[in-house]
């Protein structure tokens, strides 16, 4: 029997009587990849920055490996192993790649940033910090400015950097946005690889993406989960169909 990670019930976030999530439940089992789909406006991000701890909610109970996470500050629940990437990329531009890597390490152990500069001519910071590299297929682009990679290779630096935190869940909110055809692939393979490796929870527009990889998919509408299934049944649901997929043309 497969085992919840995170276990969302009865979640709701409204502003005044605007239900922005409403009533959600969803689980996630170990190891998966659960992809959060919807039209926009949908809730989705909302979802995130509520199991991130970015926001607060009106009620309901997030559980992550057991705890009831529902009132813990972000970086409590980054240090118990839930780790997210941002619809717009958050890098440090001037700093190389596994400079930016090594930060993540850093800021992991607890170390004070008071050693910021010297961050990546540390070698218990270096070689974490390549490996997460290496995984993520940037190994190559490790000395250069993050700030002269690529869109697609921000996104996949900004997977790295999330890795480096050792997470045992990765959220992460529309990864291929703003990435062209060949980046969004590198992408695409990245996030094949850590399929098995690493729980991950994928909110992505790229149909393509999501029925290529997931191994369940919710849809959430108005705030609210109409179906959770697998990426086949989702795609043959007349529900979602009529209420998502059919204006995205999903064949």
């Amino acid at each position: 029997m497969a085992e919840t990670l995170l276990d969302i019930r009865h979640l709701r976030k409204n502003y005044g009587a605007l239900a922005v999530t409403d009533d959600v439940s969803l689980a996630v089992e170990r190891g998966e990849l659960h992809a959060i789909i919807g039209p926009n406006g949908a809730g989705k991000t909302t979802l995130i920055h509520q199991v991130s701890g970015m926001l607060g909610s009106n009620s309901g109970q997030i559980l992550f490996n057991g705890e009831d996470i529902t009132h813990w500050p972000m970086h409590e629940r980054v240090r118990q192993g839930l780790a997210r990437s941002f619809q717009i990329t958050s890098i440090l531009p001037g700093f190389s790649a596994l400079e930016n890597v090594a930060l993540a390490v850093q800021a992991r152990s607890g170390s004070s940033f008071r050693f910021f500069g010297n961050a990546a001519h540390e070698r218990d910071l270096n070689e974490p910090a390549m490996e997460c590299l290496n995984i993520v297929g940037l190994g190559p682009r490790a000395q250069v400015p993050a700030g002269l990679l690529s869109h697609g290779e921000k996104r996949q630096l900004e997977l790295a950097i999330a890795l480096a935190t050792k997470p045992k869940l990765l959220l992460l909110d529309e990864p291929l946005a703003g990435t062209g055809h060949d980046d969004s692939q590198r992408v695409v393979e990245t996030l094949r690889r850590l399929k098995g490796q690493t729980t991950i929870v994928l909110i992505e527009h790229d149909m393509d993406a999501v029925f290529t990889l997931a191994d369940r998919v919710s849809v959430l509408v108005y705030g609210r989960v109409i179906a959770t299934d697998t990426p086949e049944r989702i795609r043959s649901n007349a529900e979602v169909r009529a209420a998502y997929l059919g204006e995205e043309e999903v064949v």
